[in-house]
């Protein structure tokens, strides 16, 4: 079955909790021992049932980061480039996205980017946790930017919690422009879960959903202490 990138199919999610399980097996120890991370609040995310993971980005890093100390399978998206590349790179950089339960998508045109948010949308119907940056791209500058309404439009399409999540220091193990990571010490912290489900069906949907996603980015902030950047993050994505 050939794969189209901008409709992830059920068998790779259905394989993605025993691979990253298993990534995880392998990766975790390693990643305790040499960046020693800071993990706050596991015990906020819910152990069953579909869980929105909203978090900061500060860098390419941090889709590895996250799954590997959350206490439950984490599904995030990542570039189709990265599961069709060629060559030693191309073919390492597909076998640790898909170990990590990465879902591939498109990006860049309208279609791709509501394409990404069913194939979100298909896995908290699963049951899974699902993993998004509001943001829309890293911050280059350490600033948290404007978050973008596709969180909340999944929070209330179906009716998840969303823990909001504040990553410090993974900018320092992978600075913008550097192929090789650093040796640096991360704090990763699980805020308390955000219940918007009072809000389904309230209209207008438009204001709903900007307030939604106002609240989760305040909360981001609250445990990240980031400079705020009052705009949207416009930066290219095509490094992401």
């Amino acid at each position: 079955m050939t794969y189209d990138p901008q409709r992830p199919h059920s068998t790779h999610r259905r394989n993605a909790p025993v691979s990253q399980a298993l990534a995880k097996l392998v990766l975790s120890p390693m990643t305790r021992v040499v960046y020693r991370p800071v993990v706050i609040g596991r015990e906020n995310v819910p152990k069953t049932g579909p869980v929105i993971i909203a978090s900061n980005h500060l860098a390419a890093i941090d889709s590895a980061v996250i799954p590997l100390v959350a206490p439950r399978p984490v599904a995030f998206l990542a570039k189709a480039e990265y599961f069709t590349g060629t060559g030693v790179k191309g073919r390492a950089n597909k076998v640790f996205f898909s170990s990590m339960g990465s879902i591939p998508v498109e990006r860049g045109t309208h279609r791709a980017a509501q394409a990404a948010l069913d194939a979100g949308l298909s896995v908290l119907q699963e049951g899974g946790a699902f993993g998004i940056y509001p943001e829309g791209t890293r911050s280059r500058d350490g600033r948290l930017y404007k978050g973008r309404t596709g969180v909340a439009w999944l929070a209330l399409a179906s009716g998840a919690p969303v823990v909001p999540v504040a990553l410090t220091g993974t900018e320092r193990i992978q600075p913008v422009g550097k192929l090789m990571p650093r040796i640096r010490r991360i704090t990763v912290q699980f805020g308390k879960p955000l219940d918007f489900s009072d809000r389904i069906g309230v209209s207008p949907a438009g204001p709903v959903r900007r307030a939604i996603t106002d609240e989760i980015m305040e909360a981001i902030h609250a445990m990240s202490a980031q400079p705020l950047a009052g705009g949207y993050n416009e930066h290219q994505k095509a490094d992401e």
